[in-house]
């Protein structure tokens, strides 16, 4: 058997949640000028923050069940509960971000099509 480090992406961008509300709080207090750009722009921040967040989300899941696999596997855990909610959290953020990418592919699609 094969164990193969997820690859960190911890490095790529680090987000909290007080950034994420931040954004938030800047897109409703932004002033209704059509010519005021910012506005989408955080819009855009707010989502990527977002979505990194899960990402981190999701690495740090996937990161907590290896090492509980692996703590079970060499006898340092007896402790299966662990381990079956290190897995069952895994499994949930994976899918909650593969369903995530799924919708943003198919809205990026939706917009591609649409004829000016």
């Amino acid at each position: 058997m094969t164990i193969t480090p997820a690859r960190d992406i911890n490095s790529l961008y680090s987000v909290s949640s007080d950034a994420v509300k931040k954004s938030l709080y800047d897109i409703g207090t932004d002033s209704t000028d059509s010519n005021n750009v910012t506005g989408g722009e955080n819009i855009f921040d707010t989502f990527l923050n977002a979505a990194v967040s899960n990402i981190n989300d999701t690495n740090s899941a996937i990161s907590d069940k290896e090492n509980e696999t692996l703590k079970w596997a060499m006898g340092i855990s007896e402790n299966t509960h662990d381990l079956t909610v290190a897995v069952g959290k895994a499994q949930t953020a994976l899918n909650y971000t593969i369903a995530l990418r799924d919708k943003l592919l198919e809205a990026y699609r939706d917009i591609i099509q649409i004829q000016i």
